[in-house]
């Protein structure tokens, strides 16, 4: 049956190779990019290098933002009635897999995903489609790492440490950034029964504050805490919620991810608060080189590689200007 289904989906992406297969000179070049969540700083972000690619390179960018599967599947129609040649995706749902695949062949358009990667029926990744995704598990220990660090340098002692899981499984890259970071904690000594698990209804702020306030209300007898998440919004609800229960700031370790607008905004607070750190992940390549990426295939007949991994790096109060340069990030 998997045999099956590979073989299908294999037939489906050639059927959209052979559909845009035609020379395609550079001026009637037009390429979709589509997201899941067009008001968030990182897709504008990846929206805005992309941008970069096409005025650099002289194609049409279609920039579209798809917030549920039938919007995403109206979008690569809406391509195709353009006449656009391929679409680069990260979908709002990993499950649609099949159906995108397919309606991509439909339309004759070929298809790479961004961030988020496509899982067919089976639930195991679709590998026929190029996907510039994000180390989640190496990105998590590179967090992990830092918040072992900080308590290193604060001179706790592992023991007296409560860590503040916010969680959101239904994402596996969320699953991936927290386990990553809570198995560097473990494997430096940190108490396993110490980390409680603060399921979040989204991925928001609000949410993360809610669910971390449930477990200190809980465990009023640690006073010392750190804080995991999907992204920065996930801890610094967590270290909202450490101030709303008379947590100093010397008294929490949040070491979010992304970089987003929110984290430099902390750090930029008089008084240094309890999000000590973020990893940054750069948009630059997964927005400007995924773009490109797709211009050359159409183009050039020039195949993206199928799986393409990046890394972030940490960010704290006194270097966040000095890394955000360094990734090509304003």
């Amino acid at each position: 049956m998997k045999i099956m289904k590979t073989a299908l989906l294999a037939g489906a992406l050639a059927v959209a190779a052979l559909g845009a297969a035609t020379t395609i000179s550079v001026a009637e070049t037009k390429i979709g990019f589509i997201v899941k969540q067009p008001e968030e700083p990182w897709f504008q972000d990846e929206w805005k290098f992309a941008d970069q690619a096409a005025a650099e390179k002289g194609f049409t960018l279609v920039k579209i933002g798809a917030e549920d599967g039938e919007k995403l599947i109206s979008a690569i129609d809406n391509l195709g009635a353009q006449g656009a040649q391929g679409f680069v995706v990260c979908t709002p749902d990993v499950k649609l897999g099949p159906g995108i695949v397919a309606k991509a062949a439909a339309n004759g358009l070929k298809l790479m995903t961004v961030d988020d990667r496509l899982v067919g029926a089976d639930g195991e990744p679709i590998e026929d489609v190029p996907h510039m995704g994000i180390s989640a598990t190496k990105i998590g220990e590179a967090v992990g790492q830092a918040i072992v660090d900080e308590i290193a340098a604060r001179g706790w002692s592992m023991d007296e440490v409560g860590a503040i899981r916010v969680s959101y499984d239904q994402l596996p890259t969320a699953v991936d950034r927290v386990e990553g970071a809570l198995s560097v904690l473990k494997a430096n000594g940190f108490n396993e029964a110490n980390i409680f698990d603060a399921p979040q209804a989204k991925t928001d702020t609000e949410a993360a504050l809610n669910a971390a306030t449930v477990v200190l209300n809980a465990n009023p007898e640690i006073k010392k805490w750190v804080a995991v998440g999907l992204n920065d919004e996930a801890v610094l609800g967590a270290v909202r919620a450490t101030e709303s229960v008379g947590i100093p700031a010397d008294g929490m370790i949040g070491v979010g991810i992304g970089g987003a607008e929110s984290a430099i905004n902390e750090f930029k607070k008089p008084e240094a608060t309890g999000f000590v750190g973020t990893v940054i992940i750069s948009p630059k390549r997964h927005g400007y080189e995924t773009a490109l990426n797709m211009y050359e295939w159409i183009v050039n007949d020039k195949e993206p590689e199928k799986l393409i991994l990046t890394a972030g790096a940490l960010a704290k109060r006194d270097t966040y200007e000095q890394v955000r340069a360094d990734l090509g990030i304003e």
